[in-house]
Parts: structure tokens; C-alpha cells; sequence
């Protein structure tokens, strides 16, 4: 016997959203990545060669809010994939455990 059992008789729901989402994470993913970094080479392609001291406060905010960015996405949509197993797992089969009487009830 196995260790777990599955329910005989149960239908899988069928795939909603999460699917859609699932299969478009990777791009997300990447476009997400690619769009910041993109902006910040861009930034320091046309940054002038002696910044002011100003300047150069601006330029760092700048690439620390860049990062920012993109941690925060990838935090994202690693939150948007761990949803979509959760749901993925509860659409699957239903199984049973072995029954188990409660203390007393014998």
C-alpha cells in the first residue's frame, strides 16, 4: 500500500489562470531584468565625464534605485510563482490518508 491513497472518483479542476501565468513568468522574469538594466547602462552611457558632486549623488540614487527595482521584481514574481504552485498542488488529485479513530471512539 502506498503512503498516500487517492480519493477514487475525483475530477481535476480544470486550469485557470495560473497556468497562463506560469508560462509567462520566464519572459516576465527576463523583460523585468533586462528593462532596468537597460535604463542603467543608458544612464551611465550619458552621464558627463566630471560629474559635480551633485551630479554624482543623483547618478548613485539613481543605480541604487535601479537595483532596487529589480530586486523588488524578482521578489515579485517569485511571489506571483510560489501562488501559482499553491494553486497548481490544490487543483490536483485529492488523496486520503489511512483513517485514523479518534482517542475514545474505538
Amino acid at each position: 500500500m502506498g503512503v498516500l491513497n487517492r480519493l477514487p472518483g475525483f475530477r481535476r479542476s480544470p486550469h485557470g489562470l495560473e497556468w497562463v501565468l506560469w508560462k509567462r513568468l520566464p519572459a516576465i522574469l527576463v523583460l523585468g531584468t533586462i528593462l532596468p538594466v537597460a535604463a542603467g547602462l543608458l544612464l551611465w552611457w550619458l552621464a558627463p565625464v566630471q560629474p559635480t558632486p551633485a551630479e554624482a549623488s543623483d547618478l548613485l540614487r539613481v543605480r541604487y534605485q535601479l537595483v532596487g527595482l529589480v530586486l523588488l521584481h524578482w521578489t515579485l514574481v517569485l511571489t506571483v510563482a510560489i501562488g501559482c504552485i499553491v494553486v497548481l498542488v490544490m487543483k490536483g488529485p485529492a488523496y486520503v490518508a489511512d483513517p485514523y479513530p479518534p482517542p475514545g471512539r474505538e
